[in-house]
């Protein structure tokens, strides 16, 4: 959340990448925080949170909407679900690992 601003430089501090949840409905709410993620140089995945399989837009659309580059994965989640939450954390992961081998 924008609202936070002033502590994400302490809260990244050794993270290996993090994820921006989405919520398409409030698309604009998330630009500080890919901005934040694009100027840091930390990896990053977008995950675009529906409720019970709901997605107003696809990927594509959002990537064009926040204008993100290819190399930032964007994925479709339900936060509310462990499942879905272990899939999110497992791309962040594969795709830090990837940015780090490069």
């Amino acid at each position: 959340q924008d609202r936070f601003w002033f502590m994400w430089d302490d809260l990244v501090r050794g993270a290996i990448g993090a994820i921006v949840l989405v919520d398409t409905r409030r698309l604009a709410d998330c630009f500080p925080a890919v901005d934040y993620f694009e100027n840091s140089g930390l990896p990053f995945v977008v995950a675009l949170n529906g409720f019970e399989g709901h997605q107003p837009y696809t990927p594509e659309e959002v990537r064009e909407a926040l204008q993100i580059g290819p190399g930032a994965p964007i994925i479709t989640t339900d936060a509310r679900h462990r499942a879905d939450a272990k899939s999110a954390l497992i791309t962040l992961v594969e795709h830090a690992l990837m940015a780090r081998l490069k």
